[in-house]
């Protein structure tokens, strides 16, 4: 039980960790359209994005699969970007019709899962039962996007209920600064596939 609380733990730093503001800029994007009323939404969409990123994050800890890292730094940035714009060009769209989300959300995640897999890999060591460890990071690192996600969603709230803000104005704005940052990521990681 200790290894399980010492891995929820780390699961949960790990995520919350400004050095690796990476995931924290992609789950700022994934609920940048949502409001506090919508948090159900949200966290389908964050559950299904954790679901994909454990599944390659498993993979990879067991060593079934293995992809560049170089390729994975450049995907990740990507994927917000993705996402940032998916938030630019959706005003016309409702946000209720979700499902493309979450499958996206999915998708994004296993690419995310891999990132997450070399800092994984250097916590277990020679360990041979990680099942439980693997479990107890998972959980963190959900936990620790809950805490993001609470918190975004709290900040929109503040701002276009409070402040009177237009709700569009606020998710322009935050899709946009995203975006304008993960174009930069993926920009610079370009040489480092070629």
């Amino acid at each position: 039980m200790q290894d399980f609380s010492l891995y929820f733990e780390l699961g949960w730093q790990h995520i919350l960790d400004w050095q690796g503001y990476d995931h924290i800029l992609f789950l700022l994007a994934l609920c940048g359209i949502y409001q506090l009323s919508d948090w159900k939404k949200v966290l389908i969409l964050v559950t299904a994005f954790t679901v994909g990123h454990s599944v390659t994050l498993a993979l990879s800890v067991l060593k079934i699969i293995s992809i560049n890292s170089s390729w994975i730094e450049f995907l990740i940035p990507l994927t917000i970007l993705i996402t940032a714009s998916s938030n630019l060009f959706s005003k016309k769209r409702k946000t209720t019709g979700v499902t493309g989300k979450y499958l996206l959300a999915v998708a994004f995640g296993l690419i995310h899962g891999m990132g997450f897999s070399n800092y994984l890999k250097s916590l277990l060591g020679k360990s041979t039962n990680i099942t439980s460890e693997l479990l107890a990071f998972n959980l963190g690192l959900e936990f620790g996007q809950i805490i993001i996600v609470i918190s975004a969603l709290m900040l929109s709230y503040l701002l276009i209920s409070i402040v009177k803000i237009k709700r569009w104005d606020w998710t322009f704005f935050l899709s946009s600064a995203i975006f304008g940052i993960s174009f930069v990521m993926a920009a610079e990681r370009i040489p480092a596939i070629l």
